[in-house]
């Protein structure tokens, strides 16, 4: 066969099964387990996600890997810090050695035993998600093929995590609605108010707690207690 066509085969499989996934859990998770079998010479993956608090690696082949890729917002200094900031795509065949990372690199290659990486950035036309970071156990691991198939599974994990984030926003809004629902018909029972009425009690009293309203109206489905 082809290996082009084998890898082309294999990545639309992974595509599907990416864009199967219930939540961003599982999309990552995914990634995670398809990414060392599509991409010759890759021993480990993180990948790491911009949030508004920061940015951190949810999803890891071995768990070391989450504290080596969050040092690198640390330090700021690293190759999935400089895809993120300011390349598409980042390689080093020697991160001991590489002089652009002189803290970072050494403690990878000690602490995980990765001596080159690739770092893809993870975006859409609309945001920045995060990058997918790959890193193998030799020196001078990835070759232009394995850097072209790495474009590839980053950009339909870019699409899938977009899909996967987009429904459990969605999600949440309605499960947040239906809740708020729930408790404007409870004030509206109790009260005798209308629903216009009872959205405005439940909105006062977010307001005075600075608490969202949808915990608010939670707190008093849970409770049955009158918010006040």
């Amino acid at each position: 066969m082809d290996p082009t066509a084998g890898f082309a085969t294999q990545l639309a499989d992974a595509a599907r099964a990416m864009h199967g996934s219930s939540s961003t859990r599982e999309t990552l998770d995914r990634v995670v387990s398809v990414a060392t079998e599509l991409i010759h010479g890759c021993d480990l993956v993180g990948i790491s996600l911009v949030h508004r608090t920061g940015i951190d690696t949810p999803a890891a082949s071995d768990e070391v890997l989450r504290r080596v890729d969050e040092l690198q917002f640390e330090l700021k200094e690293g190759p999935c810090f400089d895809t993120l900031r300011n390349h598409e795509t980042v390689c080093s065949s020697d991160l001991a050695r590489d002089p652009r990372w002189p803290r970072w690199g050494p403690l990878v290659a000690s602490e995980v035993g990765a001596l080159s990486i690739v770092s893809f950035r993870l975006f859409t036309t609309a945001d920045t998600l995060g990058a997918l970071n790959l890193y193998a156990r030799k020196l001078d691991a990835f070759n232009a093929d394995d850097v072209y198939d790495g474009h590839a599974l980053a950009a339909h994990v870019a699409v899938a995590l977009a899909a996967a984030e987009n429904v459990e926003h969605l999600e949440t809004a309605i499960d947040n609605r239906t809740v708020i629902g729930r408790a404007e018909g409870i004030l509206m029972e109790r009260f005798d108010l209308s629903a216009s009425d009872a959205f405005a009690v439940l909105r006062r009293v977010s307001q005075h707690r600075n608490v969202r309203l949808h915990l608010v109206a939670d707190e008093l489905v849970r409770t049955r207690q009158t918010p006040e």
